[in-house]
C-alpha cells in the first residue's frame, strides 16, 4: 500500500482528503491522529509538514499537505475518476468557485463554527451575527447551484463538493448545539431553509465509501 494518509477527526480539512480518496476508490493506510495529544506535532510529523498541521499524503516516499494541494496531486497522480473536471474549462469553473468559496464563505463560516464549539459561548455578539448573515449570502449561492444541477459544478461530484461539504457539515453540527439556538433559525432546518442543499447533503452521504469518512468522535457523541 503506497498512500499514507495522516489526519485527525472533525478536521473539515482532512474530510476533504478523505471522500477524494474514497471517490477515487484508492488503497491507502489511514493513520488517525489526536489532536488533543498533540501527535501532529510529533517529530515524525514535523518531519513531513514542518508546520504541525493536517491532512498530509505520503505516496511512495512524495509528501505533500495542505487539502487542496493534496486534492490537486490525487487527480494529477490518479486522474480516473477526475475532479477537477475533464476540459480546461471545467478545471477552470471548479477552481473559481473554491477560491470564491475559500475567500468569500469560508473565513465567516470558521468564524460561526470556532465561536460555537472552541469557546461554548452562550451569547454572541454583532460579529457573530454578521459573519451568520454573510454565510447565509454564500449559501443562497449554493442554494442556486444546486437548485440546477446535482453537484455544485457540472454533472459529477467533484473538488469543489470536497471542499465545501465538511464545512457545511461542522456548521450544522454547531448550530445545533443548545448555546447555538439564536443562531440556528436562519438555517435549520436545512431542509426547508435550503432545500437543494438538503438534498445534495443526502447525495454526498450515499457516496460509496462516505460512512469510511465520517469523523469517528461525531459517531461516538452522536452529533
Amino acid at each position: 500500500m503506497a498512500i499514507d494518509f495522516y489526519w485527525g477527526s472533525g478536521s473539515p480539512y482532512c474530510w476533504r482528503v478523505a471522500l477524494a480518496l474514497e471517490f477515487k476508490r484508492l488503497a491507502y493506510a489511514s493513520h488517525l491522529l489526536h489532536f488533543d495529544l498533540q501527535e501532529h506535532k510529533s517529530p515524525q510529523m514535523l518531519a513531513m509538514n514542518f508546520r504541525g498541521r493536517l491532512p498530509v499524503l505520503r505516496d511512495n516516499g512524495y509528501v505533500v499537505f495542505e487539502s487542496l494541494g493534496i486534492l490537486y496531486y490525487l487527480d494529477r497522480k490518479y486522474p480516473e475518476p477526475p475532479i477537477f473536471g475533464r476540459t480546461p474549462e471545467e478545471a477552470g469553473v471548479i477552481m473559481r468557485v473554491i477560491c470564491e468559496y475559500q475567500s468569500y464563505a469560508e473565513p465567516p463560516l470558521r468564524q460561526i463554527t470556532d465561536a460555537v464549539l472552541a469557546r461554548r459561548e452562550r451569547s454572541f455578539g454583532d460579529d457573530i451575527h454578521d459573519a451568520l448573515h454573510r454565510v447565509a449570502g454564500e449559501a443562497r449561492t449554493i442554494e442556486r447551484r444546486l437548485a440546477q444541477s446535482e453537484w455544485v459544478v457540472g454533472e459529477s461530484f467533484s473538488a469543489v463538493d470536497m471542499v465545501i461539504y465538511p464545512d457545511i457539515r461542522l456548521l450544522l453540527r454547531a448550530l445545533q448545539r443548545p448555546e447555538a439556538r439564536e443562531l440556528a433559525a436562519r438555517f435549520l432546518p436545512v431542509e426547508v431553509n435550503y432545500p437543494a442543499i438538503g438534498r445534495w447533503l443526502e447525495r454526498v452521504a450515499a457516496l460509496p465509501g462516505h460512512e469510511r469518512t465520517w469523523p469517528p468522535h461525531w459517531q461516538h457523541d452522536g452529533a
